[in-house]
């Protein structure tokens, strides 16, 4: 079927152009019969002449057709390749930039009009040369023409975002969230792929101390399925298990997670972090996290982070200083003599003169704690050896 086609097109394009070259060749002739570029003899007002022209120029052109042909379908292929790393926003710049410059070069070309000869090239080249340096010019600037028209044209005073109503609703019909400027509207969160695969999420959404709709774009919802469908078995558990607690929090009644449908070519990005950044930044939205990394990325550029590990290290209960606990020392630590080990809930201890007692189980008395976003370690020296 395919082939066919292209075979049909063929046939068309060598039509066209032994159509062309024929009216080509006629005209050739008829300006040399009219300016007499041969003597006059029995020729001079012969359709000979015109016959054997269109013939001639209506044979080249049956010969070039495949070249153009080709020429045309590398064009074709190189625009489209050029225009898969590009946005609609970039698209859209970029053609802003052209009509920008095409209007220019027609003004500029106005007074070269008149000039004999090369009053019309000059239009020609001025059009080509400035409609490219409008596009070009635009693109370098998009971020700072993109701010004018969203200051000029109140672009953002109303950023709609679109997604499935939760199942107990019993509607499948898509809702739309009206995000308004101010601060009366929504605390919108968007869920990272760590909190969503962690599962504390769903506990914390669970007791109503959330509020809000959970925004899950669709980058993140891409990203969980290709761990999921991963090759390493304990990736793909993540992934399944991520899944899992996406269709659990849609049960819920508390909250509303509705999937936007945004891709990372959107925001010109390369990873999944920096388009959370970029797109908690466009709708003013706070980010859901357990990743230390974007915790602190988001904060340098000025996006709220509600990191799950920050929440569950304050509601955990504090160990005080002189407080005696047991555990086992698993491996050595980074300092000398120092050993590792961890309590039932992962938090790291930190023993003293512990090296030795490595494979051991004994008593110890926190004498410091360290409190961090990426988790609590709790410092501490060994009374005695636990017998088992």
């Amino acid at each position: 079927m395919a082939d066919g086609i292209v075979k049909l097109m063929l046939y068309l394009a060598r039509a066209i152009f032994i159509f062309l070259g024929g009216v080509a060749g006629y005209q050739v002739v008829r300006i040399a019969v009219l300016q007499e570029w041969w003597p006059k003899g029995a020729f001079h007002f012969s359709f000979i002449p015109f016959f054997f022209g269109v013939l001639l120029f209506a044979l080249i052109g049956y010969l070039i057709t495949p070249f153009f042909v080709r020429l045309l379908g590398f064009i074709a292929l190189s625009f489209e390749k050029n225009l898969e790393t590009l946005s609609w926003h970039d698209i859209s710049v970029a053609l802003a930039g052209l009509i920008a410059g095409l209007i220019v070069a027609n003004l500029a070309a106005l007074p070269f009009a008149d000039l004999p000869v090369v009053g019309s090239y000059m239009a020609v080249l001025l059009n080509v040369v400035l409609g490219y340096l409008g596009a070009t010019l635009f693109l370098k600037r998009k971020e700072e023409i993109h701010g004018m028209w969203s200051s000029i044209g109140g672009l953002k005073q109303r950023f709609s975002i679109r997604g499935k109503r939760t199942k107990e609703s019993g509607d499948n019909n898509l809702t739309e969230l009206a995000i308004e400027p101010g601060n009366e509207r929504p605390a919108v969160k968007l869920l990272d792929t760590s909190v969503i695969i962690d599962g504390r999420i769903l506990e914390i959404a669970a007791t109503g101390f959330l509020e809000g709709p959970f925004i899950l774009p669709r980058f993140i919802l891409n990203e969980l399925q290709a761990i999921a469908d991963s090759s390493d078995p304990t990736r793909r558990t993540k992934g399944r298990r991520g899944l899992d607690i996406i269709n659990e929090l849609r049960q819920l009644s508390e909250v509303t997670v509705q999937i936007l449908e945004v891709t990372l070519k959107d925001f010109d990005v390369g990873s999944v972090d920096e388009g959370l950044v970029a797109l908690a930044k466009e709708i003013n939205a706070k980010v859901i996290t357990t990743d230390y990394n974007l915790n602190k990325i988001a904060q340098i550029q000025g996006v709220s982070v509600l990191n799950v590990n920050e929440l569950a290290n304050a509601m955990k209960p504090t160990l005080l200083p002189g407080e005696s606990i047991t555990v086992d020392v698993l491996r050595e630590g980074k300092e000398p003599q120092q050993g590792v080990g961890y309590l039932d809930d992962g938090t790291m201890i930190v023993v003293e003169n512990g090296e030795d007692y490595i494979g051991k189980r004994v008593e110890v008395v926190v004498t410091s704690m360290l409190q961090t976003s990426a988790g609590r370690m709790v410092f501490g020296r060994i009374r005695k050896e636990v017998r088992p």
